[in-house]
């Protein structure tokens, strides 16, 4: 991005600013660790200054880049909270001095980083999230396998386990979201130059992460994940500046809705859930999460542990930026067919049944007669077929 591209951008970034009531919110997203996400966060906070914008950084880890502590300078840095763990003593982010402090804009680096036992808020993009509430606007950055919705993904191609995720829809609600791009043979110059890590950690990370392979389909995705941004952003200025209200309430979406179909105890429900996420993003869709309650799965009759796997399903989904509806009967697929025809659902996810085929010829199949169903309602079974990984890599933390 050219310095004239910067400047343009920051002038967008400052307009909303300006207009703020809640918050506004700007995401960095890059490929991997080192495309220059920090350096470019910093470089917009010190123009930002320039234009009269009260502008402190709440957390940047510099990670002991050289060019990234030149750009820290000069720049307003909140203090750190000082946390006690195991025995050690460490920093996290600051929110309540931040809120205090209460800049127009705050530099918040790495999004998806968890934060420390006893810290006020578990992640950091909750930390964002209480700052954008209280009128705060925030410019922060995440690499783009940190997605929630993408950990699947990521682990076949690449067979990288990515610990630490952003719920989609964190990144979904930023006023802008923009890429750091840089390819796969200038970021493996950059790791061989020392601007990413030190030179002992070189050839590990050669061999497995920054494999060119790798780099190159994480570019893809984080391109993808942009495009997606911009086409979500365009059908919200749709909604926004309709002719009148009846105009906008009556403006149909420029996507089909999806329902995914989840089972109280399915065994793959995190797969089902991120393709669900994925797909309802590529078409800028709303999506719902349905779960059909029977008589057999009532609060006094489920086992408590399908009841807690069911729980954190649910949150999941909500996480990844579904609406969940509970629906009961004794025909789920019934139960299911009459909610997507109420809601206007014209394609209908649901994972491939794990009932024996003996289980299907006494009890029938809620996946087959979800298939079979005369309403002219598409549906996509997904495999949890696992091919072996196609691509070697370990990947933890945020990295920047």
């Amino acid at each position: 991005m050219s310095s004239d591209a910067l400047a343009a951008g920051g002038d967008d970034f400052l307009q909303l600013v300006r207009q703020r009531t809640r918050g506004k919110l700007k995401v960095y997203i890059g490929s991997a660790a080192g495309v220059g996400k920090t350096y470019r966060m910093l470089t917009e906070a010190h123009e930002l200054r320039k234009r009269g914008v009260d502008v402190v950084v709440g957390f940047v880890e510099t990670h002991a880049r050289a060019e990234t502590e030149a750009q820290v300078k000069d720049l307003e840095v909140v203090a750190r909270k000082l946390v006690e763990y195991r025995g050690v003593t460490l920093s996290e982010m600051d929110v309540d001095v931040i809120i205090a402090r209460h800049p127009e804009v705050a530099i918040v680096d790495e999004l998806a980083h968890t934060n420390l036992p006893g810290s006020k808020h578990s992640k950091r993009w909750e930390d964002v999230l209480e700052l954008l509430d209280a009128g705060i606007n925030v410019i922060s950055a995440v690499n783009v396998q940190h997605l929630d919705s993408l950990n699947d993904v990521v682990q076949r191609t690449l067979g990288v386990s990515v610990r630490e995720t952003v719920p989609d829809w964190v990144v979904a609600r930023a006023d802008q979201v923009i890429n750091i791009d840089l390819s796969a043979e200038d970021l493996r110059q950059r790791l061989m130059d020392g601007k990413i890590y030190d030179k002992t950690k070189v050839a590990a990370a050669l061999e497995n992460f920054f494999t060119e392979e790798n780099l190159s389909t994480l570019r893809e995705l984080a391109l993808r994940e942009v495009a997606s941004s911009v086409d979500r952003t365009r059908e919200y200025i749709v909604q926004r500046e309709g002719e009148s209200p009846s105009a906008k309430s009556a403006a149909p979406k420029t996507a089909d809705r999806i329902l995914v179909a989840m089972s109280s105890d399915p065994p793959r429900t995190a797969s089902l859930l991120r393709k669900a996420s994925r797909i309802a993003g590529r078409l800028n869709s709303d999506w719902y999460c349905v779960y059909v309650q029977t008589p057999e799965e009532q609060a006094d009759k489920i086992d408590s542990t399908v009841q807690r796997r069911l729980v954190d399903n649910i949150q999941m989904a909500q996480n990844l930026g579904a609406e969940v509806v509970k629906l009961e009967g004794t025909d789920v697929a019934a139960a299911i067919m009459r909610f997507a025809e109420q809601k206007g659902v014209t394609l209908l996810i649901a994972g491939q049944s794990t009932r024996s085929r003996w289980y299907k010829v006494r009890h029938g199949s809620v996946v087959a007669s979800l298939v079979n169903n005369e309403s002219g309602l598409d549906v996509l079974v997904v495999s949890f077929a696992d091919p072996a990984p196609t691509r070697r890599g370990r990947e933890g933390g945020n990295g920047e």
